[in-house]
């Protein structure tokens, strides 16, 4: 394969990622109120489903990013001092810049003269709906350590710096270990992702955690590093046709949802769940969702692109745009939920259509925002 070619499949994983992503985020208005009472949003039976099936079946999200980040930045090329001062600055300005305008956002709207429940209704997950402004400059003086649910989408970036502090440490290992050592190294971390329901169902103190010590036996393979080299690995290593791929693919991506959607609604059945009891299905770091991701990314690496059609075109535009999209998309939530319910949108279609008009609106504005912003957007939109 062509570096080009590379390129267009690693767009393409990219895209579904993206709207794996918004569709996440566009089923927030359904659940949201049904979780915590924290959104503006009432609560329909079908339309709650329906965000729990597809909240269910885009858990992959996340770990296709970083499997991406393996992918394209395994191993490290240049300097760790190069690829720090290459990687950091340009996730670090866009993300203190729009954290700012989202936390200081309840205020604007105090100031434009709507009541409270117009936080809720932009931010589902807010933890209150104050409007004042020292709660804002609160949320923004804890940028350097916490965020708010206010922008609950920014955890992912105190996590993707951290992938990028331990990048170059870890492609040391990477350029000198054997296929069969990068394997060792997935299967302690496939019985990692484990771990999440052994604490839960089994014992909170597990393999030497306790209370003065977080740090167990699992705890150095665990995490999103080992998605990280499974994209690596699948780049490297496996090059399988159509009939394997589905076979492989077909069954995980089946067993991964059915796991992930029956484990999810026994939770939400539960009369005291707890909000880690609720994320409990959905963590990304479980075999399911390991499952479902992996079936994903095999499906779409298969896939060929000319890298001259429109849509690897289409696709180039998405990644150069990916980062601002990412920064700005939460804003538009509540579009595409108010659009979702003016155009009469079945329940079934509700959360993709929602999503399209996420992506569209959030596509549109970093473009025209790129173009006026000119060399200086790096620092505003990644």
């Amino acid at each position: 394969m062509t570096d080009q070619n590379r390129l267009v499949w690693c767009d393409a994983i990219r895209l579904l990622a993206f709207f794996m992503l918004l569709c996440c985020h566009a089923a927030d208005p359904f659940y949201a109120s049904a979780t915590y009472a924290s959104s503006g949003a009432a609560t329909d039976p079908q339309l709650l489903q329906w965000a729990i099936r597809w909240g269910s079946v885009v858990r992959p999200c996340v770990p296709l990013f970083v499997m991406l980040t393996g992918v394209l930045s395994l191993p490290v090329k240049g300097s760790m001092e190069t690829f720090y001062k290459k990687r950091i600055p340009r996730v670090l300005f866009p993300f203190i810049i729009w954290s700012v305008i989202y936390y200081l956002t309840p205020w604007f709207t105090g100031l434009l003269g709507l009541d409270s429940s117009a936080v809720t209704k932009l931010f589902s997950w807010a933890e209150s709906d104050s409007q004042t402004l020292d709660d804002g400059l609160v949320n923004v003086a804890r940028i350097p350590y916490a965020f708010s649910f206010i922008a609950c989408h920014m955890w992912y970036i105190y996590m993707l710096v951290g992938l990028y502090l331990y990048l170059p440490v870890f492609s040391a290992w990477v350029e000198k270990a054997t296929r069969r050592q990068k394997e060792i190294v997935l299967g302690i971390w496939a019985i990692s992702t484990f771990l999440p329901y052994f604490t839960e169902y089994v014992s909170k103190y597990a393999f030497g955690t306790c209370e003065w010590n977080s740090f167990g036996l699992f705890y150095y393979f665990a995490g999103f590093n080992g998605y990280m080299l499974l994209g690596h690995y699948i780049q490297h290593y496996v090059n399988w046709d159509w009939a394997r791929t589905l076979g492989v693919a077909v069954p995980l991506l089946a067993v991964g949802f059915f796991i992930t959607y029956c484990g999810y609604s026994h939770i939400m059945e539960l009369p005291d769940k707890t909000p880690e009891q609720v994320e409990l299905f959905w963590t990304y770091n479980t075999p399911n969702v390991a499952m479902m991701t992996i079936a994903s990314f095999l499906i779409v690496y298969r896939i060929r692109i000319p890298s001259g059609s429109r849509l690897a075109s289409a696709l180039a535009s998405l990644t150069a745009c990916g980062f601002g999209i990412y920064m700005i998309h939460y804003f538009f939530v509540c579009v595409g939920y108010d659009l979702g319910e003016l155009l009469h949108i079945p329940a079934p279609l509700r959360i993709p259509f929602s999503a399209l008009v996420i992506l569209a609106c959030s596509w549109i504005i970093v473009l025209i925002a790129k173009k006026i912003t000119g060399k200086y957007s790096k620092y505003i939109l990644g």
